[in-house]
């Protein structure tokens, strides 16, 4: 979008004093706040009104107005403050009172409620432009495109060169279908400022999408060339070529966009794809083998690997449905798609909700979009809104199983049960997936209802014997139920079927130490899970209870302290170090290991070991005539 958002309206429409505050990291990013405070200016004795952050609620836009500068404001407000005196109302005092209830609605995500407040402001004071824009993003986000279509072009009458007006004029004429008027929207937008990229990246999508693919390509030049580390436009470029079937050019442009990002799931997709195209299925597999490292979960890659791998073997039949199954385009919804993942990605995830609306609107049937809109609202702490969107996602979707789990989540903490009712009513339309069994004994085990979750598990490894993580999570979910003697066989299946299962290595020989049996065999094994993932802390907490459960000290402190440097912030680790320091007769280090076990535990059983430990601990202490000065 071209600066569409509310935030960005609010601050391109103020006078402001800003405060940034810095975005988190990825996939739980909240974009940066602005914080805008002051002022209006008047035009033909009309009022632009205090512009404020959503966020902020009407009590501190009231704050703002008595403690800020503007005595003109007060007065109007508050009268002249000479006891009994009559006040007059200002002539903008309804508008003004609509348009802070609208903001009041937006900070309890009260869409509805928002659009009327502004509505009436605008019919009370119709000539305030930047309140036009706000409602039209509103009416976008709420599908009412024709609406929002009327409120820009408006906007435009009065102020023919507002670039955010003309920008949300095009992705909505985009939307509706109407390219040529959209094309002529984003010219003028780079007529006005040249500097504004996402214009550069729709218009090039939409000559892409007519066939003009020279005239896409020099578009797209043009943003390179005013931008050299424009990672979109590389993309973009690429795709373009993908499109028109150039994948040799399609390939060098996305390489340049990899340089500049990579790690972007997106970049590395697309030209895997087009390797595919090239019949370079090596080099195809290697980048959705690098995807699924950072993302195991993604379906579509492991579609299309699995279609590689199976046509490896019949190489006709498999290039037929890969031309069939994926056919390179240049679509703008697409485009709009990417970028809003894009936006997604790197934390601006209002702006890509707004991208994620505006392809719905055109494309309601597009289930993939949905879920991601659905996730976009639940990052943004919109759940009833996400749920609803993942809601519509029907179970002939390839999202159905994961737009369940992701409700199911938003329920889990504030309703478990509801949560379970969630993923048991989808198990019912996809009774054979072992997503959805595995993550409905993932529920019934935190609730410790751990017959339901074996038996939930035992239909998993039923459906796929020679599958090594189901049969770990089995595994791990005996010994739950204190049945170690299936809990280790189902290890031992786990590492037959995958000899480099770290997890279950790990897993297997700490049971041995744990229970004082197997000790060599126990410290091979967890040896070489170690060879695996040399830095993870609780395999390393495992080697050192070995050499705990030998009477080696020492050497289990060692590893014990490395371990608590790794992962400290599990208090089993804490404990087993505590255990150690008391054997070697250092109680005062035991006792604080303990009490630092202790204050993070939220296992009943542990807490009152702990308890005993520090107690008795503690007394032989004192008796010693700690704490010493």
């Amino acid at each position: 979008m071209l600066r569409h958002d509310a935030a960005v309206i609010e601050s391109w429409f103020s006078i402001e004093v800003s405060v940034d505050t810095k975005e988190k990291g990825p996939r739980t990013t909240r974009r940066a706040t602005r914080e805008t405070v002051c002022v209006f200016r008047d035009r033909r004795s009309k009022s632009i009104y205090f512009v404020m952050l959503a966020r902020v609620a009407a009590v501190s836009v009231v704050a703002v107005v008595l403690v800020s500068g503007c005595a003109g404001v007060r007065q109007r407000l508050l009268g002249t403050g000479v006891p009994g005196a009559a006040v007059d109302l200002p002539d903008d005092a309804e508008p003004l009172g609509h348009f802070l209830r609208g903001q009041v609605a937006l900070t309890h995500n009260d869409v509805p409620t928002a659009v009327k407040e502004f509505e009436k402001a605008i019919a009370a004071d119709p000539s305030t432009p930047w309140l036009r824009l706000r409602l039209a993003q509103l009416y976008v986000r709420q599908s009412r495109l024709d609406l929002a279509l009327e409120q820009t072009e408006q906007v435009i009458a009065e102020e023919p060169r507002n670039i955010d007006a003309l920008g949300l004029q095009g992705g909505v004429l985009s939307a509706l279908g109407r390219d040529a008027e959209a094309v002529t929207s984003y010219e003028q937008v780079l007529a006005i400022d040249p500097n504004v990229q996402e214009a550069y990246l729709y218009l090039g999508a939409l000559y892409g999408k007519r066939g003009d693919i020279d005239q896409a390509a020099a578009t797209l030049k043009k943003l390179i060339a005013r931008n050299p580390t424009s990672i979109l436009g590389y993309y973009y470029l690429g795709r373009v070529h993908a499109g028109a079937g150039q994948l040799d050019k399609a390939e060098r442009y996305y390489l340049d966009a990899l340089k500049l990002s990579p790690q972007s799931e997106l970049i590395l997709t697309d030209l895997a794809v087009a390797y595919e195209a090239q019949g370079k299925s090596q080099k195809a597999i290697e980048l959705y083998e690098r995807i699924l490292a950072a993302n195991p979960e993604s379906v579509v890659v492991r579609r299309r690997l699995g279609a590689i791998y199976v046509g490896q073997k019949r190489f006709e039949d498999a290039l037929k449905q890969f031309r069939e199954i994926e056919k390179i385009d240049s679509d703008p919804r697409d485009a709009r798609t990417k970028i809003g993942l894009i936006y997604f990605e790197k934390g601006d995830v209002a702006r890509a909700a707004t991208e994620f609306a505006l392809v719905l609107a055109a494309d309601p049937k597009n289930d993939r979009v949905r879920f991601y809109l659905g996730v976009a609202y639940a990052e943004l702490g919109e759940t009833s809104r996400a749920l609803d969107e993942l809601g519509e996602v029907t179970d002939k979707s390839d999202y159905f199983v994961e737009s369940r789990v992701r409700r199911a989540t938003l329920f889990q903490k504030e309703n478990p049960k509801r949560a379970i009712e969630e993923i048991e009513t989808a198990l019912e339309a996809k009774p054979d997936s072992p997503d959805l069994m595995s993550f409905l004994a993932s529920l019934y085990r935190e609730q410790k209802s751990y017959a339901k979750a074996v038996a939930m598990l035992e239909r998993v490894v039923a459906k796929f014997p020679d599958n090594d993580r189901y049969r770990f999570t089995l595994g791990a979910t005996y010994d739950e139920a204190n049945d170690r003697d299936r809990a280790i066989e189902q290890m031992l299946r786990a590492i037959e079927l995958n000899p480099k299962n770290a997890a279950a290595l790990n897993y297997l020989g700490y049971t041995y130490a744990d229970m004082g049996v197997k000790l060599d065999e126990a410290e091979t094994l967890i040896r070489r899970a170690l060879q695996i993932e040399p830095n993870d802390g609780f395999y390393i907490d495992s080697l050192g209870w070995v050499y705990f459960k030998r009477g080696d000290y020492p050497r289990a402190i060692e590893y014990l302290e490395r371990a608590a440097e790794l992962a400290g912030e599990d208090p089993t680790i804490v404990e087993h170090l505590g255990d150690a320091y008391h054997q070697t007769g250092r109680n005062d280090s035991a006792l604080q290991s303990y009490r630092d076990a202790l204050g993070q535990s939220k296992d009943a059983a542990q807490i009152e070991r702990l308890k005993g430990k520090i107690q008795g601990l503690g007394d032989g202490i004192r008796a010693e005539g700690w704490p010493r000065s």
